[in-house]
């Protein structure tokens, strides 16, 4: 039986969005913990599944609800852990990296906002296993646009819910105000586990890129 707990956050550190904001958001990350536990403790039943089909079955509900509510804790940990606990000055071989690959730090900085603006969901700074480089992708829902063995370096949600009470439909300044909070410590150590495990594991980039492109 499954019985994730949720974690707790340092909203104290955050700076510019209140602590209203912030716990409102909270409530809806605990949601999707108790969602998931939910359906990680259904037991499987053949016949509670006898209609399964592609259009509208138990099983389909179930499978997506599941995707759901998984990618949505996962999300929001990463979210709230990458905004908290301070250590808000870019520094480390991450950026490094970032402005290797993106020209500059200001340069990444428009393209990130730029995708967190165009998006309905999430907008996810990772490094992909294809060709071990670092990657903005957009995604309008927590399980749409979700890319399969790539890591998540960096993650803004931009959803209404994350600003509203505080930005209104002001979501640059929202984004703004997100960036400035960013705990570069938590996106280094990240970083730096990707590298290792790669290197532990002996494993190669599937196309083009060396590990030692970040180093």
């Amino acid at each position: 039986m499954s019985n994730i707990k949720p974690e707790t956050f340092n909203f104290k550190s955050v700076k510019g969005i209140s602590t209203k904001q912030l716990d409102e958001h909270y409530k809806l990350y605990i949601g999707y913990v108790n969602a998931l536990n939910k359906i990680w403790n259904t037991p499987y039943i053949p016949g509670n599944y006898t209609d399964s089909n592609p259009t509208y079955s138990a099983m389909r509900s179930l499978k997506l609800g599941e995707t759901y509510s998984l990618n949505g804790v996962k999300l929001h940990e990463l979210y709230f852990q990458n905004m908290t606990g301070g250590n808000n000055a870019p520094q480390g071989p991450l950026l490094n990296a970032i402005k290797n690959q993106f020209s500059s730090y200001d340069n990444f900085i428009s393209y990130l906002t730029n995708v967190g603006l165009s998006m309905r969901g999430w907008a996810i700074l990772s490094i992909d296993s294809m060709d071990n480089k670092l990657h903005i992708i957009g995604s309008d829902l927590h399980d749409t646009g979700a890319v399969w063995i790539s890591c998540p370096i960096l993650v803004m949600d931009v959803y209404e819910h994350a600003y509203f009470m505080d930005f209104g439909t002001d979501r640059r300044k929202y984004i703004s105000t997100f960036i400035q909070n960013i705990n570069w410590d938590i996106l280094n150590n990240r970083f730096k586990k990707y590298i290792s495990s790669m290197q532990s594991m002996n494993i190669k980039p599937y196309r083009y890129c060396p590990l030692g492109y970040f180093q």
